[in-house]
């Protein structure tokens, strides 16, 4: 089984992460560790190098191209701000076990307070494009990420596949949207990585988003799906309140199974293939 998209090197595992990583190697997991910057991209690596299941993705994430406050459910930090370092990432990339770039793309759910939003996604474009054009270099998939932006999205993918007069491979991480939005990727040929979030009851306040996310899920062709945990962050429903560790991926494969009718080994198996067949430097 893979977890297609965890932070391991993010500082939630500085004290326990040998631990964390075995009970990881008990279930045959395989993981991507993602960067977000220079260090934690860094650190991605030196991971990959140390453990013969663990792959990196290294990039840029949106929300440090500024700095910013960054108050979630498990974690608050003030963003760094920096500007993408081509030929770092190149020389970063060039590692036989990185195989993608990313995360990057276009996050519009955190924003300085005084942030003027057509600037801000002028950078986050910006940003997106020179990944892009640097996984196009190497022959590598990009890991978007995507945050209340989802039409911005598309029309930054559209912009970037006619500058670059080429299609993009890659998957949308941690896709929470609805079902058109979700059709306006899979047309792009792009695959949707599903979250635990797919475990999280409905909200009695606002029930819709977590309906129209499980329908997406209901009706998302099984070849273009992969699964994440973005660990160690979205724990699934039964861990609530705990850390997420990327094992608990396999909840993520239950509820697919669930709401597709199938069995979990089906999903696992698809979604298995589906991993390689994006990420072709998993040996």
């Amino acid at each position: 089984m893979f977890d297609t998209h965890c932070h391991l090197q993010f500082n939630a595992y500085k004290n326990d992460a040998e631990e964390v990583i075995k009970r990881c190697n008990d279930k045959r997991l395989i993981m991507n560790v993602v960067g977000t910057q220079k260090d934690t991209s860094g650190q991605a690596v030196k991971l990959a190098e140390k453990y013969e299941n663990i792959y990196a993705t290294v990039g840029l994430h949106p929300i440090h191209t500024t700095s910013t406050e960054v108050d979630e459910e498990e974690i608050s930090f003030k963003s760094r701000e920096e500007v993408f370092d081509y030929e770092f990432y190149k020389k970063l990339a060039s590692h036989p076990k990185v195989i993608g770039i990313g995360e990057c793309g276009i996050e519009l759910f955190h924003l300085p307070n005084t942030a003027d939003r057509t600037q801000i996604i002028k950078k986050h474009n910006e940003s997106f494009l020179l990944q892009a054009k640097l996984a196009q270099e190497l022959d590598l998939p990009i890991v978007i990420h995507v945050r209340d932006a989802y039409e911005e999205m598309v029309k930054t993918l559209k912009s970037s596949i006619l500058n670059l007069k080429s299609s993009i491979s890659g998957v949308i991480h941690c896709f929470s949207g609805n079902r058109s939005q979700a059709q306006k990727f899979l047309d792009l040929g792009l695959y949707l990585g599903f979250t635990s979030i797919i475990t999280f009851p409905p909200r009695k306040t606002n029930p819709k988003p977590s309906l129209d996310l499980l329908e997406v899920v209901e009706h998302c062709p099984l070849d273009k799906m992969l699964i994440e945990t973005d660990a160690p962050y979205l724990a699934p429903q039964k861990y609530r309140g705990q850390r997420c560790e990327p094992w608990m991926v396999e909840e993520v494969v239950d509820k697919i199974a669930e709401i597709k009718r199938l069995s979990t080994s089906e999903v696992e198996h698809a979604t298995d293939e589906n991993t390689k067949k994006l990420f072709t430097k998993i040996k």
